[in-house]
């Protein structure tokens, strides 16, 4: 298959994980806008060292960015790939369908999980980054049941005939784009363009952290992405780091 201009599209068969190939392949001085896409994973992971089930017919695939900026800056990153996912997504689901993004790095329909990313980098210093590799897995044929949060794929969702190549290829025309636009205006409109998708905005919601949980409502985000939580003694609370959960949905 071709993709738009840009990038340059590694196919492989049965690999451990696409960002551990595309790492090496960034080492080794892989230009910007390398895709590696594998039929399936062994070793497929998530955040958190999560396992990410990785059955062929779905599709997973790394791409390699070389941001010129801080691992601070770059994280923004994930807001661009949670939006050009989204929208992909939105246009070859029925349009009754909603398309949400949860903080910080999935993608909902219907309130269950089809995507997840995971961002991953070159050793943090003072400089800007050599490379960052954003790690994609999109539920197409199939999708896990014994897992933490409800999840979907596109053939459930209304799409049975969407094959991965079609999202593959819409999914790096809208990640250019909103790239650009990130390059270009900041992250302010990619944050509005978030937060008109964010699952959970203004309502109650809960978070895991390393050191416990807090609840409070979803307040939005700040200047580089952080969330914040209103807590019900009116503090503030902002978030690096932890696992969203929606107390009083349904399928939670």
């Amino acid at each position: 298959m071709a993709l738009p201009g840009g990038f340059n599209l590694i196919e492989l068969g049965s690999v451990g994980s696409t960002n551990d190939e595309a790492k090496s392949l960034a080492a080794t001085g892989a230009p910007d806008g390398t895709v590696v896409r594998a039929a399936s994973q062994t070793a497929g992971r998530g955040r958190n060292g999560r396992t990410w089930v990785s059955k062929k017919g779905n599709l997973y695939f790394s791409l390699l960015v070389r941001p010129a900026c801080t691992a601070q800056i770059a994280v923004q990153l994930s807001f661009v790939t949670s939006i050009a996912l989204a929208q992909t997504l939105s246009g070859n689901l029925p349009v009754t369908t909603a398309v949400t993004c949860k903080w910080p790095n999935d993608v909902l329909v219907d309130d269950k999980k089809i995507a997840g990313m995971l961002l991953e980098s070159a050793p943090l210093g003072k400089g800007p980054l050599d490379w960052l590799v954003i790690g994609i897995g999109v539920n197409i044929a199939s999708y896990p049941c014994d897992v933490m949060y409800p999840a979907t794929s596109v053939h459930a969702a209304g799409a049975p005939n969407i094959a991965a190549d079609e999202l593959l290829a819409a999914f790096c025309r809208r990640f250019a784009k909103w790239r650009t636009i990130w390059i270009d205006d900041g992250f302010v409109p990619v944050r509005d363009e978030w937060l008109a998708r964010a699952a959970g905005l203004g309502g109650e919601i809960g978070v895991h952290l390393a050191s416990g949980s807090i609840t409070g409502i979803f307040d939005g985000l700040d200047e580089q992405g952080t969330l914040i939580v209103l807590r019900e003694d009116g503090e503030r609370t902002k978030i690096t780091a932890g696992d969203v959960f929606f107390p009083t949905a349904s399928n939670q």
